[in-house]
């Protein structure tokens, strides 16, 4: 089995338009979380989101295209450009052996909501013939392989908020058993439109706070929901002899990768089942015990049912070693951008084994009796990283979970 590494990164999200102002907006705990702009949420019982504010795409994307694209895709775009050049990667014709593997939760919605308008306001006939293109989930990985002329395996992968995190790990997969030697992977996600709002607002999943940049508060005794937002992740994953051979920068190597269904319902969580179910498969792909795990990257939402199953789960995989990993949840300052969530805190991870880092949870300041574990409250800490695990938890019981490690030979 060939050996994976990650050799570029790559984000847009409510904190910074790329990666590193992204890191550097999370090391000082800030939050990217503020009412709604994107349209009028006057009626909304909830109005506030996680939106990436300044984004342009003009001069990124050919015109032609970006007229047509839907928001979530140009996210992507730019996300996959971000991580190819950091790569150090340029484009010379089409790639046969790089791919890409990129997803969404949701895809092209304000397309679809658009055209459904003009269907409704002006009949058929001016319903845009490129709409059915622009609004499916794999428009995202189908724009990216164009952009970077990459005719390697391509694919979406869909499962609601743990898109990212799939997306990033049937990469791996698909690089170690050798079907290629590079895959674009990541997730992307613009849900910031109306019906999506509503949606969640009649759930009754959405955090209230009267500060919008502390209504996400994950493992605080006071959390009450989780904040929607949108935003975009990559990764260059990379065959390390391919790395090596081209002199690439590598970040980490990524080791392990699970997934698992709770089989249970649609939107509650199975009391952790299956968010132990998908670290401990993680750690048998790796071939590590769960001593070896530094750090988590929580999936975090601020549900009081989510923290708390999430933390169950910890504590049956790692037992004691519980009491002693750092954990935090990124989500605490971006709120959570659904299907590029586990792709933007897969590149956090990769940045925390570079720079030896914790990024903070922040808004934690009534610590939850059942939420036990070190949360990494405020500051980001200094602390030793060799591997890092990511979960992601979504939608109709899917999860995944991620494991970075440093390099060694």
């Amino acid at each position: 089995m060939k050996r994976v590494v990650v050799t570029g990164v790559g984000a847009v999200t409510p904190v910074g338009l790329d990666a590193p102002s992204t890191w550097a907006a999370m090391l000082e705990g800030q939050s990217g979380v503020g009412k709604v702009t994107h349209f009028d949420a006057s009626d909304y019982p909830v109005q506030i989101a996680g939106e990436v504010k300044g984004f342009d795409a003009t001069g990124r994307i050919e015109p032609k295209e970006l007229r047509r694209m839907d928001r979530y895709a140009q996210l992507a775009v730019i996300s996959a450009q971000e991580a190819w050049a950091d790569a150090g990667l340029t484009r010379n014709g089409v790639r046969d052996e790089i791919g890409v593997i990129y997803g969404s939760a949701a895809g092209g919605l304000g397309v679809l909501i658009e055209q459904q308008r003009v269907l409704t306001e002006r009949g058929p006939k001016r319903v845009s013939p490129t709409f059915i293109q622009n609004m499916l989930t794999d428009t995202a990985s189908g724009h990216i392989a164009i952009a970077l002329g990459l005719r390697g395996p391509n694919m979406a992968v869909v499962s609601a908020c743990a898109t990212g995190s799939g997306a990033v790990g049937e990469a791996f997969e698909t690089i170690r058993r050798g079907d290629a030697s590079a895959i674009v992977s990541g997730g992307s996600e613009a849900a910031l439109v109306p019906l999506i709002y509503a949606g969640f607002n009649a759930m009754r999943a959405l955090a209230q706070h009267e500060d919008p940049t502390q209504a996400s508060r994950p493992f605080d005794r006071d959390r009450n929901g989780f904040v929607i937002s949108e935003g975009a992740g990559a990764l260059v994953l990379e065959d390390l002899d391919h790395a090596r051979q081209r002199g690439a920068r590598i970040y980490a190597e990524v080791v392990g990768y699970g997934s698992s269904n709770d089989a249970f319902d649609m939107a509650a969580p199975a009391g952790g089942d299956g968010a132990f179910l998908t670290m401990e498969r993680a750690l048998r792909k790796a071939e590590f015990e769960p001593a070896r795990v530094d750090y988590i990257n929580a999936h975090g939402t601020g549900t009081p049912l989510n923290d708390k199953f999430e933390t169950d789960a910890i504590h049956r995989v790692f037992g004691k070693h519980a009491e002693r990993l750092a954990v935090s949840s990124t989500k605490s300052m971006t709120g959570h951008m659904m299907g590029a969530s586990g792709a933007v805190e897969a590149v956090v991870c990769a940045l925390t084994i570079r720079d030896q880092i914790i990024a903070p949870t922040i808004n934690l300041q009534n610590p939850d009796p059942e939420c036990d574990l070190d949360y990494v409250p405020g500051e980001a800490r200094r602390a030793r990283v060799d591997v890092a695990l990511s979960n992601s938890f979504g939608l109709g019981g899917h999860n995944a979970s991620v494991i970075l490690a440093r390099l060694a030979d």
